[in-house]
């Protein structure tokens, strides 16, 4: 491991007022954690999770019956390690001496590995006498299902058990309504003085210039006495689980440019530490810590802003996926045959059908991005092996586009949720309030989006020319709904007067005249004439959209408009990366590479960790961008973002079955002068790319080309 790789990123200290606190998370396959600055777990959304469960509710360090005092702390450039490094304050007299403030310093190490986090405390005297240290752990485990954490009250829980301490290990238990007994176990590598069911007291003589290592192990089983030789071993093996995901595909780097590789490190360690490997392949979990499970939605748009530099993501979601393609009809799951997928949990309530999200599917546009997931993964690959594989899925996913997906008949994706429990919004804006008419009212149903339209024309083309591939009679009866769906979306939804699509049509078949960015999603399709994509491009690089730090979801002005709503004017980096990449569709590169500028400045705010969102306000010179209280932090197409837009600046497609990577009018953001591109793997072949700034023109250089590949360069 480089230094890089496990250095934390320090984060500058700030007030110790409750609440107050930078939230750090750590996730390993499907448990996570999320704690403070110190490392504490005290409230909120804090805890250890264990499939959508939360274990560890509560787990606080103090030394001397207080907390230390916070210098620095934060995740390691690798996502694997969180440390927090801190000093004693005063502590209480011990035999007629006192310890002053600040000769201790305490470190806090943890990681997960194997369902469980690995923590090493670490304290060493640099005063000048000898210390007794008071250190001390007040713990709980509560059992919450993920979303009695978020705040969904419960008639009744199961039966909790009371803890069983015993020498150095406290174990709780908890039998849930669904017969299921979840366990949580804090081990300690050595015997505290004093363990009772909420508390561990440990008392260390701690000589002049000498340090003392306590481990301590939490998770569902109890395992072998934590020691250092098991936390060096785990710690290793979690490292090199990363490592593996953090290097698959080609890589990006931008020379003498520190600050810009930063953000695709960090961007692209986010992506492996959210990515989970299932039997299925891997797949990214949506964000932490809301949701930490699979996706359908989210899993599809990351693996597609992956897929240029990896597609083994997108193979792993679509293999995913079709196994948890729907083949019955339930208003409870929102699902009818042929479906796809929306979102799964594995908590309690899920299993009780307390919430419908066990395995939900009351995603409207999930289905078509499954199919145009599935021709641009074909195409970037030359894999036909999987497309045979699945293609009982994918015409069923296509049969369900032309039944069910169509609930009124008019040709177009619609939705109406089927159950009060399910989400009254189905598209990506699923808040409440996120689709509207012009004058701010709520559309009766079914609704048909404007960009699930354009998901659906991708879809369609995708199967035209996989069906074509596959000899399928159907390929030229999937190419006409193509076209006819293309014409049906000019007809219904372009706005003449405001130079722009509706956001949706009501049930009555009414355009909402809102002017939101989910036109920049039909750019990224195809869908739109090249001429109105050019008065769509002006418009949302306008400042009704642009706010220095990327594109609002809805127009300054427009009704509903709130630059801290979730949906309604805030700034998403995924919808800005699609918007951008639908103008470099239609040959609008440098105003992408302005774009691509504006969310790196924003990055750069944020830690160069992009959240799930941030508010949708003005740049203001020499102000931060204003972050949305409860964003998700990583989220994955955050994470993705960048490389989609990198992909678009660079104008770079790649068709494994011609065996052509073609770059069509590259582009560079301001500043940047050369870029490579490392490792570019197009079925046998490989190769690297050089790309340099000369005058006002980016000109391309292939290097290190091996096997049958052409470079196709376009301006």
């Amino acid at each position: 491991m480089t230094k890089d790789d496990g250095d934390p990123a320090p984060i500058a200290d700030t007030t110790e007022a409750a609440g107050l606190e930078r939230l750090l998370a750590l996730k390993n396959a499907d448990t996570f954690l999320v704690a403070d600055s110190w490392g504490d777990l005290r409230s909120g959304a804090d805890g250890l999770f264990e499939s959508d469960t939360r274990l560890l509710s509560r787990f606080v360090l103090t030394a001397g019956g207080v907390r230390p005092s916070r210098l620095s702390s934060g995740v390691s450039r690798d996502n694997v390690y969180f440390s927090c490094h801190s000093t004693n304050r005063p502590l209480p007299p011990m035999g007629g001496k006192s310890t002053p403030a600040g000769v201790l310093h305490i470190e806090r190490r943890r990681f997960l590995h194997d369902r469980r986090m690995f923590e090493r405390v670490r304290v060493v005297n640099h005063g000048i006498s000898d210390v007794l240290l008071p250190l001390a752990f007040g713990f709980a485990a509560d059992f919450a299902d993920i979303f009695e954490v978020r705040g969904t009250a419960r008639l009744a829980r199961g039966q909790q058990a009371a803890p069983v301490c015993d020498g150095r290990r406290v174990t709780f238990s908890y039998r849930g309504l669904d017969s299921v007994e979840r366990r949580c176990c804090i081990s300690f590598s050595e015997p505290p003085a004093r363990l009772g069911p909420d508390h561990a007291e440990f008392m260390f003589s701690l000589p002049k210039g000498q340090k003392i290592d306590l481990y301590i192990e939490v998770g569902e089983a109890v395992d072998d006495t934590p020691d250092a030789r098991r936390w060096r071993l785990c710690g290793v093996m979690a490292q090199l689980q990363m490592r593996r995901r953090r290097r698959s595909g080609a890589s990006v780097r931008v020379p003498r440019n520190p600050l810009f590789n930063q953000w695709l490190d960090q961007s692209r360690a986010d992506v492996a530490l959210l990515t989970t490997d299932l039997p299925t392949g891997p797949y990214p979990y949506a964000g932490v810590p809301w949701f930490s499970t699979p996706f359908g939605r989210d899993g599809i748009i990351t693996a597609w802003q992956m897929l240029w530099l990896d597609p083994a993501l997108a193979r792993g979601v679509l293999t995913y996926l079709a196994g948890r393609q729907a083949t019955e009809t339930s208003a409870f799951q929102d699902a009818t045959p042929g479906k796809i997928m929306h979102e799964t949990r594995g908590g309690e309530m899920s299993a009780l059908g307390e919430v419908p999200f066990g395995l939900y599917y009351g995603g409207v546009d999930t289905t078509c991005l499954f199919l145009a997931l599935a021709g641009a993964y074909a195409r970037r690959s030359g894999d036909l092996e999987l497309i045979r594989a699945i293609w009982p899925n994918l015409v069923a996913a296509a049969d369900w586009m032309r039944d069910s997906g169509d609930s009124n008949g008019d040709g177009l994706i619609d939705y109406a949720r089927a159950a009060e429990t399910g989400l009254s919004n189905q598209g990506w804006k699923d808040s409440e309030d996120s689709i509207f008419h012009k004058d701010g009212r709520f559309p009766k149903g079914p609704v048909a989006l404007l960009e699930v339209q354009g998901y659906a024309f991708a879809a369609w083309q995708a199967m035209a020319d996989l069906g074509r591939r596959l000899d399928d009679p159907r390929a030229a009866e999937w190419h006409e709904r193509a076209e006819t769906l293309r014409a049906q979306v000019e007809d219904r939804f372009w706005l003449e007067k405001e130079g722009f699509y509706a956001i949706a049509l009501d049930g009555d078949g009414v355009p909402c005249e809102a002017i939101a960015s989910n036109a920049g999603h039909l750019l990224f399709t195809g869908l739109a004439h090249p001429e109105r994509a050019e008065r769509v491009s002006r418009r949302l690089l306008s400042g009704e959209f642009r706010t220095g730090w990327g594109l609002r979801t809805l127009a300054r002005g427009q009704a509903r408009f709130n630059p801290m709503s979730y949906h309604n004017g805030s700034v998403w980096p995924h919808d800005t990366a699609m918007g951008a990449a639908g103008m470099a569709h239609y040959g609008e590169r440098d105003a992408v590479a302005l774009l691509m500028g504006e969310i790196y400045s924003a990055a750069s705010h944020f830690n160069m960790r992009l959240p799930e969102l941030f508010c949708g306000f003005e740049r203001q010179p020499g102000e931060a961008p204003i972050a949305y209280p409860v964003a998700c932090l990583p989220q994955a197409w955050a994470a993705g973002s960048v490389f989609l837009m990198m992909q678009a600046v660079l104008g770079l497609r790649i068709d494994a079955f011609e065996q052509t990577v073609t770059i069509v009018s590259p582009s560079l953001p301001t500043g940047m002068e050369r870029l490579t591109v490392t490792g570019l793997q197009v079925g046998e072949a490989r190769t690297d790319l050089l790309f340099r700034r000369i005058g006002d023109q980016v000109a391309v250089t292939p290097r290190n080309k091996v096997g049958d590949l052409r470079i196709v360069t376009l301006r």
